[in-house]
């Protein structure tokens, strides 16, 4: 674990766990990555046929676990696929089993 300073005073480690935690904080979202775990990829229109949400909000929730890194995608016009981002995964279990444990 990164050593805090004056000018930096929370780690990589807390600032990472709170990225991933923002990304978590709504429903929609770890709805999405339900869906996504349980499958290798997914396409955007099959999501918004699962999701009972508009697909301009179902991006708008894909964009920002695309932002924190918690998933990847493939964009092929005109089909976008989704797919978890296995190692951000993994830090992110690994990160909140830290703080909840």
């Amino acid at each position: 674990m990164k050593v805090a300073t004056k000018t930096n005073y929370f780690t990589i480690e807390q600032e990472q766990t709170a990225r991933f935690a923002k990304a978590l904080g709504h429903p929609v979202r770890v709805a999405i990555l339900q869906l996504l775990d349980s499958k290798a990829c997914c396409f955007h229109g099959d999501m918004a046929e699962e999701l009972p949400i508009a697909k301009s909000t179902l991006s708008q929730h894909l964009n920002e676990l695309k932002d924190a890194g918690l998933i990847q995608g493939d964009i092929t016009p005109p089909t976008v696929k989704y797919c978890i981002n296995k190692a951000n995964w993994a830090l992110a279990k690994k990160l909140m089993n830290q703080l909840l444990t």
